[in-house]
């Protein structure tokens, strides 16, 4: 019984010592991860304060603390106002688009760089698919619109030399929503190849030679090795894109709408902006906001919860 006891004393004192030893160890990332916690906290957790505001009649005057309670007040007015209903039909629109229409260009990219064996040419491909991410959508707007103007459009003058017509992509609703949905893609597709290239460099390159072997050949290589081994990460990149289907972004269709096209960019982002700062019903956008986390929410654990029936969950 004694040596027993003296056993476990001697566990104990070296599992106390191991976990001194790797606090010693891993304090500096500790020091290093700080600055994260502190942003998230302060930039991330604290505004959640403010979702009091859509259960209040909120005024300058009064403040948040004072402000009179309503309860469920703004969430019968916001959902009784005519324009919500076609506000969340277009938010939900092109978010589905900007997914399904979007998501594989990041895949196929980062398949087709890490295909590619001239690391010179592989690298300036990389930079110039990287470089729109960093652009602002005002700039990118900008381009759009010195392209494809009616008036001025480098396209529209080439179409008029060449057929003798011009035709207002930026003014009908089906090629706006297009030239929304490659603008994006061209914006973010680059950038968004990273982590699939992260992903695909853990594969071991020993499968891709017993594949060769055995008589496959490329397209047959990335269909039974490289999608198959970067399947978590797509489900991972999947399950948070969902997280946005109620968030369009207010920055790329704020620049890139006009009167003729507000019946299918009026989205949750832009009637917030008008209806918050423009007639400062913060309360009303406040709950507006409130329901579309709710909502973001229920996609994303929804997601995993059949992610996780495949083993690909995300927790």
């Amino acid at each position: 019984m004694d040596n027993v006891k003296q056993a476990v004393g001697v566990l104990s004192s070296s599992s106390t010592q191991v976990v001194k030893k790797t606090k010693r160890q891993d304090r500096w990332l500790f020091v290093m991860f700080l600055p994260a916690l502190v942003y998230f906290v302060l930039f991330k957790y604290v505004p959640m304060g403010g979702l009091v505001l859509a259960f209040k009649d909120y005024n300058l005057h009064d403040g948040i603390l004072h402000s009179p309670w309503v309860g469920f007040d703004n969430f019968q007015l916001l959902f009784k106002n005519p324009d919500m209903l076609k506000v969340i039909r277009n938010t939900l629109m092109i978010s589905f688009l900007t997914v399904v229409v979007g998501f594989p260009f990041p895949i196929i990219i980062a398949i087709l760089l890490n295909e590619m064996k001239a690391q010179f040419f592989k690298r300036t491909i990389q930079t110039v698919l990287y470089l729109p991410h960093f652009l602002n959508w005002v700039i990118v707007g900008s381009f759009v619109v010195l392209l494809l103007a009616q008036e001025h459009g480098i396209v529209n003058n080439l179409l008029e030399r060449l057929t003798g017509h011009s035709y207002p992509f930026l003014y009908k609703e089906g090629s706006w929503l297009a030239v929304f949905l490659g603008s994006h893609i061209w914006k973010e597709a680059g950038y968004g190849s990273i982590i699939y290239l992260a992903a695909l460099s853990s594969i071991d390159t020993s499968l891709y030679e017993s594949a060769s072997l055995d008589g496959a050949n490329k397209w047959k290589q990335i269909w039974h090795i490289t999608l198959p081994g970067i399947m978590p990460v797509i489900v991972l990149m999947m399950i948070l894109s969902l997280e946005h289907v109620m968030d369009v972004g207010f920055d790329a269709i704020y620049v890139l709408q006009n009167a003729s096209v507000r019946d299918i960019a009026s989205v949750i982002s832009t009637w917030s902006y008008a209806i918050g700062l423009g007639q400062a019903k913060y309360s009303l956008t406040t709950a507006l906001g409130f329901f579309q986390s709710l909502v973001g929410l229920i996609l994303v654990l929804t997601a995993n919860t059949i992610a996780r029936k495949f083993n690909h969950g995300l927790w």
